[in-house]
């Protein structure tokens, strides 16, 4: 088990590489590379689907150490189209990965990914095991029926005011189906109708994410660039959920015995209300050689104290699984 120290993220840190990879005649796919250009290479998965990374994330790692390399995928962040949904699957995801890998002459990686991205992280790891050196898991998200009717109405049982905000946003004849109600309005050519649907479904989820609430934060006027942003990360969001997540939930923790080899540390947050408590059991029971932490104080942030002083635990048990690149 991890010792029972807390831990800090590190300091803010710049990036030496920051480019994008061209992998077809639509889609350039953003990744950065930070920390030590001669350490165990790392790759973040960050979650959503939609949201891309910050800078933020480039903290849990020990920068001496790590070779840390962030992804925006398709259609998030800094690659391009933004929030573009043609050719945008797991496999599509799973495969750029890979060629960010390979483009980095890169062998062996530990891989990092939490709520969407631990479902990306367990999708890339079952179709490369050979190049998944460790797993580091948070907020676990299987996509199955049950998550996703959680998450698109459950929830109400517990944040009855936030799903009324979501609801009551929408006509009252259009509320028996708000994933489509508001996927006519975010992918409508009208920025007018968009940009005010995309901060309304982005601001449910983020309701929704701590334990303990962030005091709510005054409106701000956003700029072209941030509209754009709230937007794409919608789109991308409910595209995917649409489809299920491109993923066979239950396939998928049936094949994760294939993973035993592989060293992992599954953490998540006791009051998840993105991604209740019973998916990272199942995923504990199908991959008993991993070290399966319950966070009591947390809820599905990896901000929150709890959760980030395992998450950089566990990347601190890992230092030293790749001997050499």
């Amino acid at each position: 088990m991890i010792q029972n120290i807390t831990y800090n993220l590190y300091p803010e840190l710049d990036t030496f590489v920051a480019n994008t990879l061209k992998r077809d005649d639509l889609h350039e796919i953003y990744y950065e590379v930070c920390g030590n250009p001669d350490g165990e290479p790392v790759v973040f998965l960050h979650g959503g689907p939609g949201s891309g990374c910050n800078p933020t994330q480039r903290r849990f790692f020990d920068p001496a150490h790590y070779k840390i390399i962030l992804i925006d995928q398709r259609g998030c962040g800094r690659s391009k189209p933004q929030g573009e949904t043609k050719g945008n699957s797991t496999y599509d995801l799973v495969a750029d990965i890979n060629q960010i890998r390979e483009t980095l002459n890169i062998k062996q990686w530990h891989v990092f990914g939490g709520s969407w991205g631990s479902t990306l992280a367990i999708a890339y790891a079952l179709a490369h095991p050979q190049q998944v050196t460790s797993l580091v898991l948070r907020g676990i998200f299987l996509s199955r029926p049950a998550e996703l009717n959680w998450f698109l109405g459950d929830v109400a049982h517990f944040y009855p005011e936030v799903w009324h905000a979501l609801t009551s946003y929408l006509p009252s004849e259009a509320r028996n189906n708000v994933l489509e109600a508001y996927s006519k309005l975010i992918f409508n050519t009208d920025i007018n109708v968009s940009v005010p649907a995309a901060k309304q479904w982005n601001a449910f989820e983020n309701s929704i994410m701590r334990l303990v609430p962030n005091e709510p934060a005054p409106e701000q006027v956003l700029t072209k660039e941030q509209e754009a942003t709230e937007v794409a990360r919608a789109r991308v969001q409910i595209h995917y959920i649409q489809h299920d997540c491109f993923v066979d939930g239950e396939a998928m923790l049936k094949d994760c015995g294939k993973l035993a080899l592989i060293p992992t540390i599954i953490v998540q947050g006791r009051y998840d209300m993105v991604c209740p408590p019973k998916s990272a059991w199942d995923l504990s029971r199908a991959m008993p050689h991993a070290e399966f932490q319950i966070i009591q104080n947390a809820g599905h942030s990896a901000m929150e104290v709890g959760t980030t002083s395992a998450l950089i635990a566990a990347t601190e048990k890992f230092k030293g699984l790749i001997s050499k690149n």
